[in-house]
């Protein structure tokens, strides 16, 4: 290899983590043309993960150093969200023994992971989900999580609870909205307001405030209900529940709360 290539390929690796997929792209933008990045694999630099998509040789990559291709390279909304990103955080330990762990990765638009991505076999079990859930999304209702040597943008707590009760639509999975509930006792009340007055869906509003204000927050009292839009006529979320009449929704009895 000539020492123009391979002070070029230096340069890449200088900004390529380990760990994460690098995109074409993103290598076009940076100037490698075709040619050069099948020398590349041909030098054992780096190897096909799929179709337009390449990691370092020798390299182990899971979903986590895809995701930040997606988001850093392609500029896509897709994030860590809902359950996973509460238990990213440490709010969440309802792991199924002896099962793939299960993660959400959510879209606030419509868009499409690329085929190198859903065809890939994770280790973990990836689901994709587009939500537009909210109208504005606060800059504070996205945190970073460290992956080591890089960063993958996901869902705040605030943001997080409520894209898990969009996906709710079992008994279980109501109950288990109403576990992670209990454990947001730090919830900021600001981030939480703006994001429920932006809220698209009247289920997750009112689950949302049913299961904190059970939950007995103190936090909740800092919100201000009367901006957020609950909508109207009721819904029936918990099938053989009763309905909670200030919210509109049927809920479980209280004998039936998980850990509350």
């Amino acid at each position: 290899m000539g020492r123009q290539n391979g002070r070029k390929i230096n340069r890449l690796l200088k900004v390529w983590p380990k760990a994460t997929v690098v995109t074409k792209p993103y290598l076009d933008e940076l100037g490698f043309y075709r040619q050069l990045i099948a020398k590349y694999l041909r030098y054992h630099w780096m190897e096909r993960l799929g179709t337009g998509a390449y990691i370092r040789s020798g390299d182990t990559v899971e979903w986590q150093g895809a995701l930040f291709a997606l988001q850093t390279q392609l500029g896509m909304t897709v994030h860590a969200g809902g359950g996973t990103s509460l238990e990213l955080e440490g709010r969440s330990h309802f792991l199924p023994l002896g099962e793939k762990k299960r993660v959400i990765l959510i879209s606030d638009r419509p868009e499409q992971l690329p085929a190198w991505f859903k065809k890939h076999q994770w280790k973990d079990n990836v689901e994709h989900r587009c939500l537009s859930l909210f109208e504005n999304i606060p800059h504070d209702a996205t945190a970073k999580l460290d992956c080591g040597g890089f960063q993958i943008a996901m869902s705040s707590a605030e943001r997080a609870i409520m894209e898990q009760i969009h996906l709710t639509g079992s008994n279980d999975e109501m109950e288990h909205v109403l576990q992670l509930m209990e454990g947001l006792t730090t919830i900021r009340p600001k981030t939480a307001q703006e994001l429920l007055e932006n809220c698209r869906s009247a289920k997750v509003k009112r689950v949302f405030l049913w299961s904190a204000e059970t939950a007995g927050h103190s936090w909740f009292k800092r919100l201000d209900l009367s901006r957020i839009d609950l909508g109207k006529g009721k819904r029936q979320l918990y099938k053989g529940g009763k309905l909670n009449r200030k919210y509109g929704i049927t809920v479980p009895e209280r004998e039936e709360f998980p850990h509350v």
